[in-house]
């Protein structure tokens, strides 16, 4: 059973407008985010000193980067983070990168796929698969960047369409993961600049959305959302995307779009001029039993606690874990139990 918590940060309690009060990591999780940076630096120093404080704060073991647009300046940023590393070489340069945390993942292998021209057209940058072990347990990470633009119609007979070399895309990546890792905890993520509830005959991950017993989108809830909880809020769209194969369905899931522009006195304007237009999606998966009533999956039963039962409520959702005495709704007794268990 796939267990999973969305927290829509827009209409939690009240937060200082400060950088440094951004959180997601915890020790007992594998904390991963996808980030399109929009062409780093996109406003030059001032946003390389904006990214290293947002990393440090959010305390992340992964990130998967887009839009890198200059080495030195990825290193600057790489170089002045406590016990982070980053890797940013390919032979084709295309602005996908990896920072990770030094002291909880061990880096195996990190490769390129479909690096051949056959593969240009759908790949514009090629895949980026990282294979590392976290805490004695061993994952594949595929970042991605996929093309832009279109005009929301599929057109299969036409190999430049957008929507089309896409799903051709999205269809290589599935084919890889079976071919190759049909066992693995593998996770796939990226800018894949499309929609995952277009209809049908236009939606580009079809094919993986059919493959349900083995595919699972974290993020749908939010792409079916509020537009207010999406990763591309100049033309309201969820873009950012993380998949997860049927190896880790059984772990407790916690996906999150981070609003870090709610954190900056400009709010999503001074975010978008200084740091990028697509706001970043992060996956905390368990890997140690989660405590009862811990829905953050943050080891720790308090207040936050709370407000995500009651963003479930708000949003009229459900979630196992937030059930909390177990009559198949989440309701007001399910926040009275909650916090009966942390005042005891």
């Amino acid at each position: 059973m796939k267990n999973i918590l969305i927290l829509f940060a827009f209409i939690a309690f009240p937060l200082s407008q400060d950088l440094d009060e951004l959180y997601f990591g915890t020790d007992n999780d594998l904390d991963i985010m996808t980030w399109n940076i929009e062409w780093f630096p996109k406003n030059g120093q001032v946003t390389i000193d904006y990214v290293g404080q947002i990393i440090e704060a959010l305390d992340i073991d992964i990130l998967a980067i887009q839009e890198v647009d200059d080495i030195s300046s990825f290193n600057q940023v790489v170089n002045g983070l406590d016990d982070y590393d980053g890797y940013l070489e390919s032979s084709w340069f295309a602005g996908l990168a990896y920072i990770y945390n030094t002291q909880t993942v061990e880096i195996n292998n990190i490769y390129e796929i479909y690096t051949s021209s056959p593969y240009w057209s759908p790949f514009p940058r090629s895949p980026m698969v990282m294979d590392m072990n976290f805490m004695n347990e061993n994952y594949i990470i595929i970042n991605n960047h996929f093309k832009c633009c279109g005009d929301d119609n599929m057109n299969l007979n036409d190999d430049d369409d957008e929507e089309t070399r896409r799903y051709l895309a999205s269809n290589l990546l599935k084919e890889y993961v079976d071919n190759y890792f049909p066992d693995s905890n593998v996770i796939i993520l990226g800018d894949l600049n499309d929609e995952l509830n277009d209809n049908p005959n236009d939606n580009v991950f079809q094919m993986i959305l059919d493959d349900s017993e083995n595919y699972f989108f974290t993020d749908m809830d939010i792409a079916q959302g509020n537009s207010n909880g999406w990763s591309y809020p100049s033309w309201p769209s969820h873009l950012d995307h993380i998949l997860i194969t049927n190896e880790l369905f059984d772990n407790n899931l916690y996906v999150e779009v981070i609003r870090i522009d709610d954190f900056m006195d400009g709010g999503f304007s001074q975010y978008d001029q200084n740091i990028s237009d697509h706001r970043p999606v992060a996956l905390k998966l368990s890997v140690e039993q989660i405590p009862l009533g811990d829905l953050n999956n943050d080891g720790v039963l308090n207040v936050m606690d709370i407000v995500s039962i009651i963003n479930i409520i708000l949003f009229n959702q459900y979630l196992d874990s937030a059930d909390m005495n177990l009559d198949g709704t989440v309701n007001i007794l399910d926040i009275i139990e909650l916090v009966s268990i942390i005042l005891n």
